[in-house]
C-alpha cells in the first residue's frame, strides 16, 4: 500500500502554478514586444506590400510603353534618313 506524501503534492501545485504563471508572462512579453515592433513599423512611413506590387506594376508598364516609343522614333528617324545621333 502506497501513501500519498504531502510534500509532493504541494510541490506538483507549486511547479504547476509556477508554470502558468511563467506561461502567461511569456504571452504578455510577445503581446508587449509585437505592439512596439507594430508602432516602430507605422512610424517607419514604410510602404505596404500591395503599394509596392502596384507601383512596381506600373514602373514596368512605363518601361515597356518608353521602349515601344523609342522603337518607333527609331524607326521613324530611319525613314526620314536621319542620322538618330544628331
Amino acid at each position: 500500500m502506497q501513501t500519498r506524501n504531502p510534500l509532493f503534492d504541494d510541490l506538483a501545485r507549486m511547479a504547476s502554478g509556477a508554470m502558468s504563471t511563467l506561461t502567461g508572462m511569456k504571452e504578455e512579453i510577445d503581446s508587449m514586444i509585437r505592439q512596439r515592433l507594430q508602432d516602430l513599423l507605422a512610424g517607419s512611413d514604410l510602404v505596404s506590400r500591395e503599394e509596392f506590387e502596384v507601383v512596381q506594376e506600373m514602373a514596368a508598364r512605363a518601361r515597356a510603353e518608353q521602349e515601344a516609343l523609342a522603337a518607333r522614333v527609331a524607326a521613324l528617324e530611319s525613314r526620314l534618313g536621319a542620322d538618330p545621333e544628331s
